[in-house]
């Protein structure tokens, strides 16, 4: 609207059916889209009384201003960011008084309009971001491993230190199974994330979050159990510092000790921290991650699915809160991990979505988003709204695995025939040099290193020309994803280009 001329304001007017004589007092007056956002009540008036001989009528003026107010109700935040207020007040609206000013700062938590229902206009698959936080999440479970192992070398002594209090833990049995029955409870829910994650049509939004958010959840984790070390919640738990430590009498440097202890987190990262896969750790208690990981699949997957789907949402929920049982009956944690755990997972899968889902909510302190949400910035600016629940067919999901597996191999082939024209070019230039070298044995160093620069740039003139025709080979025909070239038309190709050379 601020970009609007008289004209266009003229046809606003037209549309929205006010008098002709309105529509000429528009157009004498010289009222913009800019004017049009900043009327009120008293230019109106001096319209009217400015000039007597103007014809318009007190239903002109009242329809108008209604008019009007409409505009600026809808286009509220314009007028700060245009300029056409100053940076600290807001001009009062239609029927306000100077008591009904807006400061900017209010002004910037409005938030701007979007799609109709709240979901995002344009989701873009962004493979290349989906790839960062994949990396991201892998250095944190790497992080992750290697404190686990820092931790149970400064695991308190259990004579000396026995369990603290707890409520839950002091109250309930130990149970042996039970923590085994946690990490199969969390691999069931972990299979039915990963069935939406291969049939949700906007898999890499959800594994870009899915990434962004663990690793930052355990990065959080890290630190707690880095900067207090807790006695161990169970007296059946055999943990002595001894059993990680490393023996610094026998090591020859600390590099020979980093590499004994990333040994063996490296046992911990490779059995994923549980307990089925024969992995025993102590000290790791602030906060739980069995409890981060079961709690984040549930929200993920109730999050992700269709909101109908309420035995689905209610079973996750029962998993949820079973596993966390069955990591206090096995009196592996203390309860104070549990609930810590819990509640600093919802609340960031909340907050995150919070943001994710209300773009406007810092749409207008952009700057101060990125300062202290960076990763969340990056991974979201481009997505302006609720990510719709829309899902694939087995077909579809078919289809699209069958031309991702062609695509690669296409691509592992075209690069295979790149490397070995690139060697055959090498080949051919030493040879050619070793040629020229015998004939003229009697040639300076410096003569024969410039043959060798212009024969290898003559190479790679020739060279070039058969990667622009391998490269332009890589298409695909439309949306479909089939190749455009088959790897024998390209073979064919790349031959009749080698017999001309040789020729």
């Amino acid at each position: 609207v601020a970009e609007w001329t008289v004209d266009e304001v003229c046809q606003w007017a037209e549309g929205v059916k006010l008098s002709e004589r309105v529509v000429r007092q528009i157009r004498a007056e010289e009222i913009d889209g800019k004017c049009l956002l900043s009327l009120n009540e008293e230019d109106l008036r001096a319209i009217r009384t400015k000039n007597s001989a103007c014809a318009l009528t007190i239903g002109d003026i009242k329809k108008f201003s209604l008019a009007v107010r409409a505009v600026q109700k809808d286009n509220h935040a314009s007028p700060v960011y245009l300029g056409i207020v100053d940076n600290h007040h807001v001009l009062p609206a239609f029927g306000g008084s100077n008591a009904d000013v807006l400061h900017l700062n209010d002004i910037e938590r409005i938030s701007p309009p979007m799609s109709v229902d709240g979901r995002a206009t344009s989701i873009q698959p962004e493979f290349f971001k989906t790839m960062i936080s994949l990396g991201y999440a892998f250095l944190v479970t790497w992080i992750t491993s290697f404190v686990m192992v820092v931790v149970h070398e400064r695991v308190p002594d259990m004579k000396k230190w026995p369990p603290l209090p707890d409520i839950f833990l002091d109250n309930v049995p130990h149970i042996p199974w039970a923590f085994h029955m946690c990490e199969i409870t969390g691999t069931f829910l972990f299979g039915i994330w990963a069935c939406v994650i291969v049939v949700h049509r906007h898999r890499l939004v959800l594994l870009r979050r899915f990434f962004a958010l663990a690793g930052t959840v355990f990065l959080l984790r890290c630190v707690t159990m880095l900067i207090t070390s807790l006695s161990v919640p169970g007296t059946h738990l055999q943990c002595t510092s001894q059993d990680h430590k490393v023996d610094e009498t026998n090591v020859v440097t600390w590099l020979d000790a980093i590499h004994l202890r990333i040994q063996r987190a490296y046992t911990i990262w490779s059995g994923l921290g549980m307990s089925i896969q024969g992995v025993r750790t102590c000290g790791d208690y602030m906060f739980s991650g069995h409890t981060v990981t079961l709690t984040l699949l549930n929200f993920f997957i109730t999050e992700y699915t269709p909101r109908h789907l309420y035995f689905l949402h209610t079973m996750t929920w029962l998993l949820n809160m079973f596993g966390i049982f069955f990591i206090l009956a096995a009196h592996e944690h203390y309860s104070i991990d549990v609930f810590v755990a819990f509640y600093i997972t919802s609340r960031l899968f909340l907050y995150y979505h919070t943001l994710a889902n209300n773009q406007a909510l810092m749409s207008h302190d952009s700057t101060r988003t990125r300062i202290w949400f960076p990763m969340f910035s990056y991974f979201e600016s481009s997505v302006d709204g609720i990510i719709p629940n829309e899902f694939d067919t087995m077909t579809e999901v078919l289809g699209k695995c069958f031309w991702g597996v062609v695509y690669i191999k296409d691509l592992c082939m075209l690069t295979a025939r790149r490397i070995w024209l690139a060697h055959s070019d090498l080949v051919e230039v030493a040879d050619d040099v070793a040629k020229k070298v015998k004939k003229a044995p009697t040639s300076t160093g410096q003569n024969t290193n410039e043959e060798l620069n212009n024969a290898i740039v003559t190479k790679k003139s020739v060279g070039n020309g058969n990667l622009l025709l391998m490269n332009n080979d890589i298409g695909r025909n439309g949306a479909s994803g089939e190749p455009a070239i088959s790897i024998e038309e390209i073979t064919k190709s790349n031959n009749s280009v080698l017999e001309k050379k040789d020729n």
